[in-house]
């Protein structure tokens, strides 16, 4: 069994919604706890419980954290109205959030951040050193280049680590987590063929098909996928979140390299390239896409089925 903590963003870009749902049904994934990250009001936290409940998965236990940013915002928050429903806030007294994630670390779990990184740099400015001490995962990085029909997305297109640019600062240099980097992401896409098979699994991959449909329409991705060769022409998202937490679970459908890398304060953002004097991070590379497709879309039917 591998025990997970999960800290997230979930309530703007759906690909959040799809890396919860397939860790609750993930064979042999423990979900031992959620944390939100730049969360105002616990407008994410309340998102989120709603979407446990979904899957009858009340008793997994959500922490609202950090409202704002270390750095400053690189983009404004946005909470898309893709939900059926009002959703109440549940915030979270300030200050849990860290005691919450320590107690992650220390218990073992693997803590995967798919969000902007201010609640792990809270961390470890509460508890220096135990995040390296610990197994962490971070969705983010633009140290390495997509292969070639694939958008050049770079340092401006890095969202996770541009939003909380101090915050990732810290993460990369004193953490040492493994990171699951823009390039190998843009391999990994939610296509509109498996939309049918969503709808039928169950309540919650009905909303994951609603949500994704939603943002691929307000986003353009359906025209993002017949812009570049190597993109699915139905693509509806990007599944970013998700290949992060199969990289924390240990699929071995992701492969791993030590990529020595240079940070660096770049016009007010945080640059990452290559460079052999740098300091090793651990970096996603490449991906078996359908295979992960098919792990992705039985994880999430199978947390949807399971429900009451």
């Amino acid at each position: 069994m591998t025990r997970v903590h999960l800290d997230t963003d979930l309530g703007s870009d759906t690909d959040d919604l799809c890396a919860l749902a397939m860790l609750l049904g993930w064979p042999g994934a423990e979900l031992v706890g959620v944390t939100t990250a730049t969360d105002p009001g616990g407008i994410r936290a309340g998102m989120t419980r709603y979407a446990l409940a979904l899957a009858g998965r009340e008793d997994v236990a959500v922490t609202a954290g950090a409202e704002g940013s270390l750095g400053g915002w690189y983009v404004p928050l946005a909470f898309p109205d893709y939900w059926p429903e009002p959703i109440e806030p549940r915030p979270s007294p300030p200050g849990e959030v860290v005691e919450v994630l320590e107690a992650a670390a220390t218990s073992g779990a693997t803590i995967v951040a798919i969000g902007p990184y201010t609640n792990l740099a809270l961390l470890e400015a509460a508890r220096p050193g135990l995040l390296a001490r610990s197994n962490l995962v971070v969705m983010g990085g633009h140290l390495t280049r997509p292969r070639a029909g694939l958008p050049e997305w770079g340092m401006r297109d890095d969202f996770n680590v541009q939003q909380d640019v101090v915050a990732a600062r810290v993460v990369f240099e004193r953490c040492d987590p493994t990171v699951v980097p823009l390039a190998v992401c843009l391999e990994a896409g939610l296509r509109a063929a498996v939309v049918p098979e969503l709808r039928a699994a169950g309540a919650l991959a009905g909303l994951i098909a609603d949500q994704a449909e939603s943002h691929a329409r307000d986003n353009g991705r359906t025209e993002l996928g017949r812009a570049y060769p190597e993109l699915p022409d139905d693509l509806l998202n990007l599944q970013y979140d998700p290949l992060a937490c199969a990289v924390a679970l240990g699929w071995d459908g992701v492969g791993l390299e030590d990529v020595p890398c240079a940070i660096a304060l770049q016009d007010g953002l945080l640059a990452m390239r290559p460079d052999p004097n740098g300091a090793p991070l651990r970096t996603a590379t490449t991906v078996d896409a359908d295979a992960f497709e098919r792990r992705w879309v039985d994880a999430v039917a199978r947390a949807s089925s399971i429900a009451p």
